[in-house]
């Protein structure tokens, strides 16, 4: 404790040099504020007692499934039923589901089905922007709670525009999720399984999907469609009352959101030249320094003439940090080089969603097209998206690892899916299809490892959020009604698959260029909220008072 003592009244003394130093005036030199915790919440125990890597990846993997069961059941006959419809003798039959109880044309019923899109879009970014300044793992649970309440919302709909708000409202709570449960796993999951981690999470994607086709046409067909969005909201219920009371998890690259007073920390200011540090002063205490740089001092003081109430300054200061954000991401080449191949590839695999079935009813004369292609997504693409971040992992996790991978798994892909199309043959069609989209879902992992791990820590949410509204809007939600107006022209259903297809060569050669970039990888860099280390000559004496300057730095 002397030792302790010894040091802190040093910081009081000043040095000969700095002593010999002229006195600067407030108005010109940089101003240094200084916390002094008062208990050891600096250096927490970072995991709660109900925390195991294994656990949180089972948990998430839960939510991500009932997620997408979600996007099955609305699609699937039992709840999105069919319109009412009347004979020429005047004989009517009553429609089923959600477009015969409301009415809806096939217009309708296509907007209710994407209108989860336009919150989700909407909410990515500013969920992973408010990460910056709130726990991440709280705003999961908020994004959940709003998820729970507007499934609800949807069995109790009673109107088109009263489900479309709702299914809307799906989309907000979603899109937390979304941005932040990947970053969670990619820091706890094992070294050598990042990417295997990843490649499991992401599986739950066309699991919850198939799952979802049946569970809402099991409850549909034997309840009522509203009891399947009743079933969801209680499934996801108690992970969202979790996701709120639970301890929460730090997340890489995020420090506390609370504010020093809430800490209960001491402020003090001292002028500093240029650097700072985080000095340690006895066991849970640490005396963190910030600096106010001279840029810092013209803002705040034109922030000045412009009075601001708290709420306009707080969406100033949000806006004015997105931005920052999103220019240090459009710097970023290896991002952007991996979202434009990423935009190509989904452009395909939105349109295979959506016309696939149709196109192989005309092309080959299937019955069961749906059962088809829906059982081909489902099997290929568990083995596919597990089997790419498993070869990743083997051949070691680098961002240009995952670019070799990205680009080879997704140009044989093309081969063998362009192929499929060319043969006459139903079974031909079969083997070469699915081959090709096991090597095309392979691409789930790494492309995700590559946006988590080509950015710094603290930008990793808004990384996926950015990369998410990227793949929507110019990638599946274009193709389907762009390949319509192909097939309009052509009116050739092989000749437009085979078209939609050889897309997937330029997705290919977009990551080809990724792996010539110069990649580093800077998962592992400090936050945004790390003090960097100065030598502790730079530092000037500790003076009491301007605890109006400490405001203002803090």
């Amino acid at each position: 404790m002397g030792e302790t003592e010894k040091d802190s009244s040093e910081l009081h003394q000043p040095s000969p040099e700095t002593a010999a130093a002229p006195a600067t005036s407030p108005a010109t030199a940089g101003s240094m504020a200084i916390t002094l915790s008062e208990d050891s919440e600096i250096s927490p125990n970072p995991n709660p007692s109900w925390f195991t890597p294994k656990r949180l990846l089972v948990i998430f993997c839960v939510i991500n499934m009932i997620n997408y069961v979600d996007r099955g059941a609305i699609a699937s006959n039992g709840v999105n039923g069919s319109r009412g419809t009347c004979t020429d003798g005047g004989i009517c039959t009553s429609g089923s589901g959600i477009q015969g109880d409301f009415d809806l044309n096939n217009f309708k019923d296509g907007v209710l089905s994407s209108a989860f899109m336009v919150g989700l879009l909407v909410a990515s970014p500013i969920f992973a922007s408010l990460a910056k300044s709130h726990n991440p793992f709280r705003l999961i649970g908020v994004g959940l709670l709003f998820w729970t309440i507007a499934t609800a919302g949807c069995g109790c709909s009673f109107d088109f525009w009263s489900i479309t708000i709702c299914r809307m409202l799906v989309g907000v709570g979603e899109a937390s999720f979304i941005s932040l449960a990947a970053p969670f796993i990619d820091d706890n999951a094992p070294v050598a399984q990042k990417t295997a981690w990843l490649a499991l999470f992401y599986m739950c994607i066309p699991t919850g999907i198939a799952v979802g086709y049946v569970y809402g046409g099991l409850v549909g067909n034997n309840l009522n469609w509203r009891f399947a969005f009743w079933g969801e909201s209680i499934l996801m219920l108690p992970f969202a009352i979790l996701g709120l009371v639970m301890k929460p998890l730090e997340l890489k690259g995020f420090g506390s959101c609370k504010s020093p007073k809430e800490k209960g920390y001491g402020e003090m200011t001292i002028p500093v030249v240029e650097a700072t540090e985080q000095i340690p002063i006895s066991d849970g205490e640490n005396l963190k320094i910030e600096v106010s740089t001279s840029a810092d001092r013209s803002d705040n003081e034109a922030s000045k003439k412009v009075p601001l109430s708290n709420g306009a300054q707080k969406i100033f200061f949000q806006v004015e940090r997105f931005c920052k954000d999103m220019k240090a991401l459009l710097m970023e080449r290896v991002y952007v080089i991996n979202v434009l191949g990423y935009v190509a590839y989904n452009f395909v695999i939105g349109a295979y969603s959506y016309w696939g079935p149709k196109a192989g009813y005309s092309i080959y004369h299937m019955n069961n097209a749906d059962l088809l292609f829906g059982g081909i997504t489902i099997v290929c693409g568990i083995v596919g998206t597990l089997g790419g971040g498993y070869v990743l992992d083997k051949m070691q996790s680098t961002i240009s690892n995952a670019f070799k991978l990205l680009s080879g798994a997704t140009f044989l892909g093309a081969v063998f899916c362009f192929s499929a199309f060319c043969f006459k043959s139903l079974y031909g069609f079969i083997v070469f299809f699915s081959v090709g989209e096991i090597l095309v879902f392979a691409t789930q992992g790494p492309v995700n490892y590559i946006c988590l791990h080509c950015v710094k820590p603290s930008l990793r949410p808004l990384s996926l959020a950015m990369a998410t509204v990227s793949i929507h809007i110019f990638g599946d939600v274009p193709s389907s009604p762009l390949v319509g107006v192909l097939q309009d022209y052509v009116n050739n259903w092989r000749e437009s698959a085979l078209i939609l297809t050889s897309i997937l060569f330029i997705a290919a050669g977009v990551w080809f260029l990724g792996i010539f970039l110069h990649s580093v990888d800077r998962s592992n860099e400090d936050s945004e909220h790390a003090i960097p280390t100065a030598e502790r000559s730079n530092l000037r004496p500790l003076l009491d008072g301007n605890a109006d300057t400490a405001e203002e730095a803090v």
